[in-house]
This record gives structure tokens, sequence and C-alpha cells, in this order.
């Protein structure tokens, strides 16, 4: 099965992005359980919440995939989990970033944060701290060794555009063959 996960720091548009490529693709999409998590929270977050985060990430991405056949689109995944961990907390515990590795995906599409801050109501922080998160983001992955494409742009159709040419080069280097939902879209980036 190919994973692609949309990744990267706050407000970059990674939940639109997912859940448009998983429509073009007629794909199953996990989404984020950290948003979730925090929504029924309803109070500043702490380091005592990595793990329920990470468990309920973990059962989001596993229930997904009962629902793919060849192709999971995940709007994050356990690399956000031991990002945001460290980055708050300065560790992540040892079996999340062990679990991080065993279920690396096949494809990160990291959103680079040139888009607009726009504010949704969730913890967050202030829009000057994206970039550097978006560089914690880019060394874990070379770390773990993963198949990263940046995805960049200030137009949305552009940044969508990128993602699903490097969806669709992981599609060909897995053996797989493009069927979507919108076929014409699809026709376009393969001509």
């Amino acid at each position: 099965m190919l994973k692609v996960v949309v990744i990267g720091s706050e407000c970059t548009g990674k939940t639109t992005l997912a859940r448009e490529l998983a429509d073009w693709l007629g794909a199953p999409l996990a989404r984020e359980y950290a948003r979730r998590y925090v929504d029924e929270k309803r109070a500043p977050l702490d380091a005592s919440d990595v793990e329920p985060i990470a468990r309920g990430q973990i059962a989001a991405e596993d229930e997904a995939i009962t629902r793919a056949d060849e192709l999971l689109v995940l709007d994050t995944d356990l690399v956000s989990t031991v990002v945001y961990s460290r980055h708050y907390y300065g560790a992540c515990p040892s079996w999340v970033e062990d679990a991080a590795r065993a279920r690396l995906a096949e494809l990160y599409l990291l959103l680079h944060p040139d888009v607009p801050w726009v504010p949704d109501g969730l913890q967050r922080d202030r829009p000057y701290h994206r970039e550097r998160i978006h560089d914690e983001f880019r060394l874990t992955l070379e770390v773990l060794g993963a198949r990263i494409s940046q995805v960049r742009g200030t137009d949305w159709d552009v940044r969508r555009a990128a993602a699903q040419a490097a969806v669709l080069a992981a599609m060909k280097t897995a053996g797989l063959e493009p069927r979507a939902t919108k076929p014409s879209s699809l026709l376009h980036f393969l001509s």
C-alpha cells in the first residue's frame, strides 16, 4: 500500500490538501487525531497528552488502512507527534519515535509555510515559528530516510499541482495505475 502523508508546520493547508488529494484519488483519508483531541480536551496541551495523541493517531491510521486497497492519504502521522513533542516539551517518548519509524509512509508532502497565516481557533504558535518548525519537520524526515516532496507556492492551484505531481510520481514508482474520481484533472497532469 502506498501511504501519502501531508505534513508540515501549522496553518499551511495540510487538512485541505489531504482532503482534496483523497477525493482526487478516490482514496481513504486518515484524519489528524490531534485536532480532535484538542477539540475534546478544551484545555492547553502538556507533555502528558503526547502518548494519548500518538495512540489516537495510530488508531485513526489503522482504521483508514482497513478501508484502503492500494493507496491511503494521511492528514499528518506520527512524525508530527514526534516533531511537536520535541518542539514543545524537549523530548518524545521513545516508543512514539520507534512507532513513527516503523510506520513511515512512502511519500511525505512537506508543505512550506509560504502561505498567509490563517488562525483556526486551535492552540497554535504565532506565525513567526512556522519556518523553524518546518525545518524541524524537514530534518526529522531526512533523519528517518523518508521520501520528501516539498510543496511550495502562495497560489493554491500551484500547491495542489505540485502535490498531485509528486503523488503521481510515487504511484508510478510503486507500479500503481492512477485512478481518480476526477479523471479530467488527472489527465491534465498525465499529459
